[in-house]
C-alpha cells in the first residue's frame, strides 16, 4: 500500500518513513536507514528521527541514536517517547546520571508512562540511589502489574538494599508471570546464594543456562556459587571452570586476529587494568597502591573502569593511573578493541568471574599477556587467561595442576591492602567491660554452612557465657536469623547468645569491630577483605586453611602479618585456639593493643613494597614474551 501511494506521489513522506519503520521492524536496518533519512529530508518530522533513533540504537550506534533522539527532542519539546529514548541510550552508555534526568522530563510529560517508571529506576540503582530506586519500580508494577521484568528489576533493587526476602518474592512473582524467564532464574539464584541456599541457588543458575545457553553471566554465577559448596575441591572447580571456557569463550577466540608481539613495541610497557569494582570494593583497595607505586618512569598504566558510582577510592585511583577510560556500557567487542588500540602489553581481568566481569573481552585476546588477579578466588578457566597472580599460599606447588592459568607468585601476600582512611581508632578490649567474650563474623551467610554452625557451636559450649555477633548485608533478613536461629539451636546455642546485623554504612561496619573480641573465620570459603578488615581494627581472626584458593585468603594474610598462632591445622584445632585465645583476657588484650600497628608495618599494607615485586615479576614475564 506504501509503494502504491508512491507511485501516485514518489514524495510522500509520511509512506516513505513507515516503508523505513517496516524495514527496521523486519530487521533490515540499512534500508530502513536509508528511507527514513530520504522521509526527513522531505519532512523534518519529529518522529522521523525519533524512529531513525530507533534504528541506529538497535545497530548499538548509540551516539548517533542520542543525536537522532535530540533532534526529536529539539522540534518537538514535549515528546514524552523521545525524552525516554534518549534516556535509554544513556543507560546503554553507562550514564546513569543523564539517564535519569531524561525519564524524569518523560514523567513530567506523562506521569503514567509505566516504561519511565521502570527505567528511572534502573537509573536510580545505577547512581546507587537504592530507596528512590525501589519506589520507582513499585509505581512501575503498579502501572504494570503483570510486567516480569519489573518484578525482576525491583526485586535487584531490594536485593542490594539487603531485604533479601522480599527480593525473593519479586522474582518468584516474576516466573509465576513468566517461567522460561531465564534473567530471573538467575537473579532468583543470586538472592538465594546471599541467603545461604546454594543448592537451590544452584539450581536456579542451571535452568537459567538450560533456557538460555549463552547466558554467560548466569555461568559465572553458578561457578561463584560453587566456591562456597562445602566439599567443593580443586580438581571439580577446574573441571566446571573449563566448561565456561568452552561454551562461551572458545568461539571468540582470533575475534580479534593475533595481538602484536611485545617485543614490536617502543617505549615503556603499558599495563592496563580492567574492573567494575575500582572504588570502595576490595579491589579498589588492593589496587590503590599499586598505581600510587609503580613507577611511571617504568610502566604506564591503564584504567578500564567499568564502575559508574564513584567514590573517593575511584578518585584515588583515577589520579594515580596514568589514563582512565570509563568504559561502562561499552560492548565486549568495543572494549577489546579499545585495548587493542591502546598497544596495551599486559592486561589485567580484576574480576574473573563476579558480577559484571568482562571475561570475554579477555577471550578475545587483545593484549599479548593476560593475568588475572585480586577480584576473584581461583581459575578463570580461559585458555587465553595467561597467568593468575597469587602467593606460595594461596596456591602451593602441588595446586598449579587445578589452575588453567601459569601461576606467578608474589614473594609476600598477593595483594595489598590500603586501609581505610575513615576508619575509626581501636577500642580497648569489649570483654574487659563486658566481663563476657564476644565473637564476630562479618561474612556473607552463604559462607555459614551446617558445618561451621557446628563448630562455632563447640566453641560457644567452651566459653557458656559468650556471644556470637553475625554481620552483613541481608544478615538481619527475617529467614536468615530464623534458620540461623534454629541450626544453632539444634546444637544447644539459645537465641540470645546470637546477634544478627544488616547493611551499614562502612565506617559503622568498622566502627562495629569494637564490639568484638575475636573474629572467627568461616570455611570452606574464608574471609578476604572482611580478615583485613578484622585485623586493622585490632580483632584477630581464628581461621583453619582449606584446599581452594578461597578458603586460604586469611592463610595470607596472618603470615604476612605475622600473626600465625591464630592458623589452625584442622578443624579441632580452630576450636581449641578460639576456646584457648577467648579464655586468655591480657594475652587477647595485648594482641589487640598493637594489631593495627603490627598490620601496618607489614607487608601486608606496604605499597611499595608491594608495587616493586610486581614490577619484578611483570619485567620477567615481558622478558619471557619478548625471547619467544
Amino acid at each position: 500500500m506504501y509503494r502504491q501511494i508512491l507511485q501516485t506521489d514518489p514524495n510522500q513522506a509520511d509512506a516513505i518513513h513507515l516503508l523505513g519503520v517496516m524495514a527496521h521492524q523486519l530487521g533490515k536496518h540499512g534500508i530502513a536507514i536509508e528511507y527514513i533519512e530520504r522521509a526527513i529530508r522531505l519532512k523534518g518530522d519529529a518522529a522521523f528521527h525519533n524512529n531513525l533513533g530507533n534504528v541506529f540504537k538497535d545497530q548499538g550506534k548509540l551516539d548517533e541514536a542520542a543525536a537522532c533522539y535530540r533532534r526529536a527532542v529539539k522540534l518537538k519539546p514535549d515528546f514524552a517517547e523521545a525524552h525516554s529514548n534518549l534516556g535509554d541510550v544513556f543507560m546503554d552508555q553507562g550514564k546513569p546520571d543523564e539517564a535519569a534526568a531524561c525519564y524524569r522530563r518523560t514523567l513530567d510529560l506523562k506521569p503514567d508512562h509505566a516504561k519511565a517508571h521502570n527505567n528511572l529506576g534502573n537509573a536510580l540503582r545505577g547512581q546507587g540511589k537504592l530507596d528512590e530506586a525501589v519506589a520507582s519500580f513499585r509505581r512501575a508494577v503498579k502501572l504494570m502489574p503483570e510486567h516480569a521484568g519489573v518484578h525482576s528489576n525491583l526485586g535487584n533493587a531490594l536485593k542490594d538494599q539487603g531485604k533479601l526476602d522480599d527480593a525473593v518474592a519479586c522474582y518468584r512473582r516474576a516466573l509465576q508471570l513468566k517461567p522460561d524467564y531465564a534473567e530471573a532464574h538467575n537473579n532468583l539464584g543470586n538472592a538465594l546464594m546471599d541467603l545461604g541456599k546454594l543448592d537451590e541457588a544452584l539450581l536456579c543458575h542451571r535452568r537459567a543456562l538450560e533456557l538460555k545457553p549463552d547466558f554467560s553471566g548466569a555461568h559465572s554465577n553458578l561457578l561463584m556459587t560453587l566456591q562456597y559448596c562445602a566439599g567443593v575441591t580443586r580438581a571439580a572447580l577446574a573441571q566446571a571452570h573449563a566448561q565456561y571456557d568452552l561454551r562461551h569463550a572458545a568461539p571468540l577466540r582470533g575475534a580479534l586476529g593475533p595481538p602484536e608481539n611485545v617485543r614490536d613495541r617502543q617505549g615503556r610497557p603499558r599495563v592496563g587494568f580492567i574492573s567494575p569494582d575500582l572504588g570502595r570494593h576490595p579491589v579498589g583497595y588492593f589496587l590503590v597502591q599499586v598505581l600510587e607505586n609503580l613507577s611511571p618512569e617504568k610502566f604506564e598504566t591503564v584504567c578500564y573502569s567499568d564502575r559508574v558510582a564513584k567514590d573517593d577510592v575511584t578518585g584515588r585511583l583515577q589520579s594515580a593511573a596514568a589514563q582512565w577510560r570509563d568504559v561502562a556500557g561499552m560492548s565486549d567487542q568495543r572494549l577489546a578493541e579499545q585495548v587493542r588500540a591502546d598497544e596495551i602489553d599486559i592486561l589485567f581481568d580484576l574480576a574473573g568471574h563476579t558480577a559484571r566481569n568482562r571475561l570475554l573481552v579477555f577471550a578475545r585476546k587483545p593484549a599479548p599477556i593476560q593475568i588475572t588477579w585480586a577480584g576473584y578466588v581461583g581459575t578463570t578457566g580461559l585458555e587465553a587467561m595467561d597467568y593468575i597472580l597469587a602467593d606460595r599460599y594461596e596456591i602451593p606447588p602441588e595446586a598449579e595442576a587445578d589452575y588453567r592459568e601459569k601461576v606467578l607468585r608474589m614473594p609476600d601476600g598477593y595483594v595489598c591492602f590500603a586501609p581505610p582512611q575513615h576508619a575509626p581508632p581501636v577500642a580497648p578490649l569489649p570483654a574487659l567491660k563486658q566481663g563476657r567474650v564476644t565473637f564476630g563474623c562479618f561474612n556473607n551467610p552463604a559462607k555459614i554452612g551446617p558445618r561451621v554452625i557446628e563448630v562455632w557451636a563447640r566453641i560457644l559450649h567452651g566459653l557458656p557465657q559468650s556471644r556470637l555477633v553475625l554481620k552483613y548485608r541481608g544478615m538481619d533478613a527475617p529467614s536468615i536469623a530464623k534458620e540461623l536461629t534454629a541450626m544453632f539451636a539444634g546444637w544447644g546455642i539459645a537465641p540470645e547468645r546470637l546477634e544478627f546485623l544488616g547493611l551499614s554504612p562502612h565506617v559503622q561496619t568498622l566502627a562495629e569491630y569494637n564490639r568484638i573480641d575475636l573474629a572467627l573465620d568461616p570455611f570452606p570459603y574464608n574471609g578476604g577483605l572482611t580478615t583485613l578488615e578484622a585485623l586493622w581494627m585490632g580483632v584477630p581472626v581464628v581461621t583453619c586453611p582449606g584446599e581452594t584458593f578461597a578458603g586460604r585468603h586469611s592463610l595470607t594474610h596472618l603470615s604476612n602479618v605475622g600473626l600465625t598462632e591464630t592458623i589452625a591445622r584442622d578443624l579441632d584445632e580452630y576450636v581449641a585456639l578460639a576456646v584457648s585465645l577467648a579464655g586468655d583476657l591480657p594475652r587477647l588484650a595485648a594482641m589487640r593493643a598493637g594489631l593495627r600497628e603490627r598490620m601496618a608495618a607489614s607487608p601486608v599494607c606496604d605499597g611499595k613494597r608491594f608495587a616493586d615485586n610486581l614490577a619484578s615479576l611483570l619485567n620477567g614475564v615481558l622478558e619471557q614474551a619478548r625471547a619467544l
